[in-house]
C-alpha cells in the first residue's frame, strides 16, 4: 500500500495539469472544507463545476436579463451565442471554426445529423448501419429516422462495419467510446471505410469530447454530435452540439428547419429558406441560461492541450487498474475496458456480480462514480481534476469495499 502511495505522490508532483484542479469547485477545492476526501469519479456522466460558472449565470440573470432584458440579445451576444460557442468547442474536437452550432439536446442532434447524413446519400442508398452497442437513445433516434426516411435499419457491432457496407448504404451512426465499457473505437479507419463505400459517417461523442483528441477535419468525419455535460463540465442539461463538415453544409437538410436557422429569421416568410453554413442546424430560440453557463465553463480550456489531457487520462487509468489488482482479491472484479491505450477511453468499466450494492458502499465513503445495469461499476477519469492521489484512494476504497462484501456472505 505505502508503494502505491508513494507513487501517486510522486506522480502528483510531476503532473503539468495539476493546477487546473483549482478552476474547479470539489471535496477537497474551493468553496469545501480543507482536508475533505471526496473522489469524484463520475466525469463521464456530470462534469464537476467550474468555479467561474455560479458568478456568470448570476451576471446573466441578474444584470443581462434583469436589466437589459430583450437588449441583451444584440448588446450581450446572446443571438450569436450557438456559434461563437460552437467555435470554442471546434479546437477540443479539432475542428475548424464555422462548423459547429451548439443548441437542443444530444438526441435532437443526432436526429437531425442522422437524416441529414441520409439526404446527402441520397434516394439510391436505402439502409442505414447503427452501433449496435450504441447508447440507447442512439438506437431509438436511429429507428425512428429509418422509418421516417423509409430506409432499413441495420444494428452492427463497429469492428464488423467494414464488412457490412454496401452500395445500399447511406449513413452510419457510431459511438467514439462505448458509454459502458469505455472502448475507443477507430474513428479514422471506420470513416474512411465508410466514406470508401459513398456512405456517410455520423459520429456520437459524447464519450470523448474533452477527454481525447477527435480530429474531426482531420479524418474528414461528415456529421457529429456531442453532449456538453460530462467531460466539457457545462452543467446539468448543458445544451448539446452538431458539427457539419464545410464540404457538405450547402448540402446539409436539416429535418428540423425553425426561425432560428431561417436566412432571414426575422423577415417571417412562409417558405423556408436555410442560413449559410453550419447556423442551418440551428432551430428554436437558443436556451441562453444554460449556454451562457457553458460558455463559462469552456474557460477552464484556455491554455491547455488536449494532447495532454489524453497523455494523463491513459496515466490515471493505468494507475488505477494497477492500484484495483494491488488491492482487490485476485478474480474479484473483471475489467471490461481494453488495456491497450489506442482501444481505451477516458473510463474503465469493472464488472462483479454485486456491483450496485458495491457503487452504493463506495459513495457512502465518498468515491463517487457510477452503476450500470446489471453488473458494471463505471469510473470516469477527468484529467482536468482528478489527481493520482484520488485514484489510489478509490482503488483502495474499493478494495476495502469488496472485502467487507465478502465477508458478510
Amino acid at each position: 500500500m505505502s508503494e502505491l502511495v508513494s507513487k501517486a505522490e510522486e506522480l502528483d508532483a510531476a503532473d503539468e495539469l495539476a493546477g487546473l484542479r483549482e478552476r474547479f469547485v470539489l471535496d477537497s477545492g474551493p468553496g469545501h472544507a480543507a482536508g475533505a476526501a471526496g473522489v469524484y469519479l463520475d466525469g463521464n456522466s456530470l462534469g464537476a463545476l467550474p468555479v467561474t460558472v455560479p458568478d456568470r449565470v448570476a451576471d446573466v440573470v441578474r444584470r443581462q436579463w434583469g436589466e437589459l432584458r430583450i437588449r441583451s440579445w444584440e448588446e450581450s451576444g446572446w443571438w450569436t451565442a450557438p456559434e461563437r460557442i460552437g467555435d470554442r468547442i471546434a479546437p477540443l474536437v479539432g475542428a475548424a471554426a464555422g462548423q459547429i452550432v451548439v443548441g437542443d439536446s444530444t438526441s435532437v442532434n443526432v436526429f437531425k445529423a442522422l437524416v441529414g447524413a441520409v439526404r446527402l446519400a441520397g434516394d439510391g442508398r436505402d439502409e442505414i448501419l447503427v452501433d449496435a452497442t450504441t447508447f440507447p437513445t442512439d438506437g431509438y433516434i436511429a429507428e425512428s429516422a429509418a422509418r421516417m426516411t423509409g430506409r432499413t435499419l441495420r444494428p452492427v457491432a463497429p469492428a464488423e462495419v467494414p464488412g457490412a457496407l454496401s452500395g445500399r448504404t447511406a449513413a452510419v451512426l457510431l459511438n467514439h467510446v462505448d458509454y459502458r465499457t469505455g472502448r475507443l473505437h477507430d474513428l479514422p479507419a471506420l470513416t474512411a471505410a465508410v466514406h470508401e463505400a459513398g456512405a456517410y459517417a455520423v459520429w456520437d461523442l459524447c464519450h470523448s469530447a474533452g477527454a481525447l483528441p477527435v480530429g474531426l477535419d482531420e479524418h474528414g468525419v461528415d456529421l457529429a454530435v456531442g453532449c456538453t455535460y460530462k467531460y466539457l463540465n457545462g452543467g446539468p442539461g448543458a445544451p448539446a452540439y452538431l458539427y457539419v463538415r464545410r464540404e457538405v453544409q450547402d448540402r446539409f437538410d436539416s429535418p428540423l428547419p425553425g426561425w432560428n436557422s431561417h436566412a432571414e429569421p426575422f423577415g417571417m416568410r412562409p417558405a423556408y429558406a436555410p442560413a449559410p453554413g453550419a447556423l442551418r442546424g440551428r432551430v428554436g430560440t437558443p436556451d441562453i441560461l444554460s449556454m451562457l453557463a457553458l460558455e463559462a465553463a469552456l474557460e477552464v480550456w484556455d491554455g491547455v492541450s488536449v494532447e495532454a489531457v489524453r497523455a494523463k487520462s491513459l496515466a490515471l487509468t493505468d494507475f488505477f487498474l494497477e492500484c484495483v489488482a494491488a488491492y482487490a482479491a485476485p478474480g474479484r472484479v473483471e475489467c471490461l475496458t481494453p488495456v491497450a491505450h489506442a482501444e481505451r477511453g477516458s473510463q474503465v468499466a469493472l464488472r462483479c456480480d454485486d456491483a450496485e450494492q458495491v457503487m452504493r458502499r463506495l459513495i457512502e465513503r465518498g468515491v463517487v462514480g457510477d452503476f450500470r445495469a446489471p453488473d458494471v461499476l463505471r469510473f470516469g477519469f477527468t484529467p482536468l481534476y482528478v489527481g493520482f492521489a484520488d485514484v489510489e484512494r478509490a482503488a483502495r476504497v474499493l478494495g476495502e469495499v469488496l472485502a467487507l462484501a465478502d465477508g458478510r456472505r
